[in-house]
């Protein structure tokens, strides 16, 4: 991988993406008006472009970059401000102060909303098996840019990790989080916006196993939450209680710890 900047940059973003680089230990290369088509023609794993307020990564075989977007947490948030409820704050029991162990991060969107609810005082963990997705994701958390300063504080605050979470969980200390929660790929399809969409190219698929959820429940301290699709059947096969939305295509489950 390298890592280079849009094509008409200043020196100042130059100087940014090198020192990305080094942090990441990617070498930097110098546009010099090369396309990004060239330039993917001379690296194997893809290319990551520094821009003022994203990143962005390209890689062979796909026609549209890949990039962290916060999705439904925008209007989300903006519902709490105003007083209304989240289902997934609601099902995960979340307050502030309280932690919360997010499996299967993605682009954050329910962790944003968690960060937010548990404020400072809280801690949101994130785990994302997939290194690219991780990487965006680490990255857009620290750059995004928002008229909202209590947004851009809650996404600074989570911390993310990159590792299978039975792994994660398998390390982690015996209560050490409040709520662990799972949101996997779906067994059945939904059609998601454009912003999900591109992470069914990268996102690492692991099974919703006993031990994973014997494991998570002895991290957890007060609940273990699943958001699966309507249809699934893994509420029932690990015994979670869920909560059935009429107008919508996935439930919240839980098990009380």
């Amino acid at each position: 991988m390298i890592i280079t900047t849009g094509g008409k940059a200043k020196s100042a973003l130059r100087q940014r993406a090198r020192n990305v680089g080094v942090e990441l230990g990617i070498p930097y290369v110098d546009r010099n008006d090369q396309s990004i088509e060239k330039l993917l023609n001379q690296v194997h794993d893809g290319i990551l472009v520094v821009l003022k307020d994203r990143f962005l990564f390209y890689c062979k075989g796909y026609d549209a970059p890949l990039f962290f977007h916060p999705n439904s947490s925008v209007f989300r948030m903006k519902r709490l401000m105003r007083g209304e409820y989240d289902p997934f704050i609601r099902i995960a029991n979340l307050s502030k102060g309280k932690t919360i162990l997010d499996c299967t991060l993605g682009w954050a969107s329910d962790s944003i909303v968690a960060s937010f609810v548990v404020g400072e005082s809280g801690e949101v963990v994130g785990v994302e098996g997939s290194s690219t997705v991780s990487l965006l994701t680490r990255l857009g958390l620290s750059v995004y840019k928002s008229g909202d300063d209590e947004m851009v504080k809650a996404m600074q605050r989570i911390k993310v990790i990159e590792d299978h979470h039975l792994a994660v969980l398998k390390k982690t200390e015996t209560n050490r989080f409040d709520v662990v929660y799972f949101d996997p790929m779906f067994e059945e399809a939904i059609v998601t916006s454009d912003g999900i969409a591109p992470l069914k190219k990268f996102a690492v698929y692991e099974p919703i196993t006993e031990e994973l959820i014997k494991e998570a429940k002895r991290v957890a301290k007060e609940r273990v939450v699943l958001k699966d699709h309507w249809k699934s059947h893994r509420f029932e096969q690990f015994n979670f209680k869920v909560e059935r939305r009429k107008t919508s295509l996935f439930h919240f489950g839980y098990i009380e710890v």
